[in-house]
């Protein structure tokens, strides 16, 4: 009787093609989104209590114009330093990102991962046909990777 030394193989795809280990399978679908109209103040408590560092900004018909992060917030804080505010009225509008670079639900997580380096963005919004579908961050694809069997790669 002789032995593999290699152990159980897996089934290959019958299509023959690779499995698409794709951004729609590891994105955030229920995103916490804010609105323009929204202050610094409620991104601030809302970054805090639900421990997130930012994220999109939907007009009133669900569009999106923006993201908002920590970094802006700090903005807000820097700002309200030198005109001895303690609080932060100014409204997501103004010190949102406005030129929101997103990724399609239908891109390789591993097209994606190198956008985040290239780009050094932390979050990217996932649009499709418009509509915002999810969020995809670096910590996303790093806790996708256990998951994944090196036949996939």
């Amino acid at each position: 009787m002789v032995k593999s030394f290699q152990g159980v193989r897996e089934v290959p795809v019958k299509n023959g093609k690779d499995q698409k280990i794709l951004v729609r399978d590891y994105m955030t679908i229920n995103v916490i989104t804010f609105h323009p109209e929204d202050t610094i103040d409620h991104v601030i408590d809302v970054l805090t209590r639900k421990k997130i560092s930012g994220g999109p900004v939907l007009d009133s018909l669900g569009h999106l114009v923006g993201m908002i992060s920590e970094g802006d917030c700090l903005k807000a804080i820097s700002k309200g330093q030198y005109t001895n505010t303690p609080r932060f009225p100014a409204p997501v509008s103004e010190l949102m990102t406005k030129e929101v670079i997103t990724m399609h639900p239908d891109l390789s997580i591993f097209d994606a991962a190198q956008e985040f380096l290239s780009l050094k963005i932390r979050r990217f919004p996932v649009v499709k046909d418009g509509k915002l579908l999810g969020q995809l961050s670096v910590s996303d694809i790093v806790r996708a990777i256990p998951k994944l069997k090196s036949s996939t790669w």
